[in-house]
């Protein structure tokens, strides 16, 4: 598939709002290899250790299964105007995804681009990273000098691909664009039938790369908002960091700070963001994410 051509005039950007680079790698250490950044597009309402762990999954499974190099990695908390039930808003949200990975990565940044604005769907919000990585900054090059594009690539849980296989729930044009051309890392939970979702989206296989979660953690966004609410203890679930500005604040201890589920244009935007928020309760987008 031919890389479109983007330019600013594509993209529309919140006040005052500069791209994060600071943690990008800019030369490749080995040239044989293809450059790669990971985005987790989420509510992040809180972030939470697994969030974090999920990025660190995949960097194994690239290593050892994948002609892949990471260069970065980036998390991109949802717009206040998904209006999920939860979502605290965006300042408080990319706030805790900052700190986390202040606290516990060396790697992971955090992009502010989708949070502080409309509501923008997981595919122009890759095609965002893909303008401003490959031709903003022009890409990564070899240690030769040689330059290379960046491959941007969906980072999820395995929530996100039962949606996807799901007929109606995502438009053919999104998971065309986004399983097509960019791609995705899908990291395993307990109980979810990977193979038998991704049979559906035979066409795109070879760009779904299912990662199997070695050691199980059952960690979600909604078990802590739960646990917050009824005054128990959050700490190892969440970086201290993160716990410690959610105890300053006071958040998270009633449902007063929650918006309503998406109504009207918010549906029509995108289907598949509107059927995580129904499945809540299962799981489903908080739980890893939980992603785009």
């Amino acid at each position: 598939m031919s890389a479109p051509e983007y330019s600013a005039d594509d993209f529309t950007n919140p006040p005052n709002y500069s791209f994060p680079s600071n943690r990008l790698t800019h030369t490749l250490r080995d040239s044989r290899k293809t450059p790669v950044v990971l985005v987790a597009c989420g509510s992040f309402s809180p972030v939470t250790y697994l969030h974090m762990r999920m990025f660190e999954m995949a960097r194994d499974y690239i290593r050892h299964n994948t002609d892949l190099e990471i260069v970065g990695g980036y998390l991109s908390p949802v717009s206040d105007q998904y209006k999920k039930p939860g979502l605290l808003t965006a300042q408080h949200r990319v706030n805790m995804c900052t700190l986390a990975a202040q606290e516990s990565s060396s790697w992971i940044m955090v992009d502010s681009w989708e949070a502080f604005q409309t509501y923008q769907r997981t595919a122009v919000v890759l095609d965002h990273f893909d303008y401003e990585i490959n031709t903003v900054l022009g890409g990564v090059k070899t240690i030769e000098g040689e330059h290379r594009d960046v491959r941007v690539m969906l980072l999820a849980g395995s929530d996100l691909i039962s949606t996807m296989s799901e007929p109606g729930v995502w438009s053919y044009s999104d998971l065309d664009h986004i399983l097509g051309r960019y791609g995705t890392f899908i990291i395993e939970r307990a109980g979810a039938a990977m193979d038998q979702a991704t049979d559906s989206l035979a066409r795109w296989r070879h760009n779904i790369y299912l990662v199997p979660q070695l050691i199980q953690n059952d960690v979600s966004s909604t078990k802590v908002r739960l646990f917050l609410r009824r005054g128990l203890s959050v700490r190892y679930l969440l970086p201290s960091a993160v716990v410690d500005y959610i105890e300053e604040h006071n958040l998270y201890k009633d449902d007063s700070m929650s918006y309503s589920s998406p109504t009207g244009s918010d549906k029509d935007r995108d289907k598949g963001k509107e059927t995580h928020t129904k499945n809540e309760s299962s799981f489903q987008r908080a739980h890893i994410q939980s992603s785009c």
